[in-house]
């Protein structure tokens, strides 16, 4: 079986009419060999922590799975997974913050516990990039992941962010400024 392009998610796996008869099991199992693993790295870029990327990516393919046959584009399965990714990374960053506040108002104080991010960021060689980009806002960082790192366009970003494409420039340019002072700082 030929590996889907990015962007395209079903269609590019095996043949339209093919995957037109295929079953829900099927269709994800092609959408989960061609694209899981950039889906848990966008995850992971977002989050910080790899072991969450993963169960966020399982969920969304999960879900995909029980709303295949309400889904009326074959061809926007890959965007329906990373607007999942995406909105299941937001609650886990949600409840993590949530978590840490509790845990800052405890009878100790703030405890520190290594992240499990510490071992996979030490792979990477931009570390300084990626503690830049860790520092950005949110929405900002969104932008700049999926665009840069997720070669999206600015439609696929609206679409997976839930704005629109004039919120996708100012969010990535605010983002961009933001990453060279940052690194201008640094240095």
């Amino acid at each position: 079986m030929e590996v889907a392009a990015p962007g395209d998610p079903v269609r590019g796996a095996v043949p339209e009419e093919t995957a037109r008869r295929w079953s829900a099991d099927d269709a994800i199992a092609a959408l989960f060999a061609a694209h899981y693993r950039g889906l848990v790295r966008l995850a992971v870029l977002l989050l910080h922590d790899e072991g969450v990327a993963e169960d966020v990516v399982q969920d969304a393919y999960v879900a995909l799975h029980r709303r295949w046959w309400r889904l009326r584009d074959a061809d926007k399965a890959l965007a329906y997974l990373r607007t999942s990714v995406l909105n299941g990374a937001r609650s886990a960053l949600r409840r993590r913050g949530v978590a840490e506040r509790h845990v800052a108002r405890g009878p100790d104080g703030p405890q520190v516990v290594a992240s499990a991010e510490t071992g996979a960021l030490s792979l990477l060689a931009h570390r300084e990039v990626l503690e830049a980009v860790r520092r950005l806002p949110t929405r900002q960082r969104e932008a700049i992941v999926l665009r840069y790192y997720g070669e999206l366009s600015e439609a696929e970003i609206a679409d997976a962010m839930g704005v629109s494409r004039g919120a996708v420039k100012s969010h990535a340019s605010r983002g961009m400024a933001a990453l060279r002072e940052s690194l201008e700082r640094a240095r």
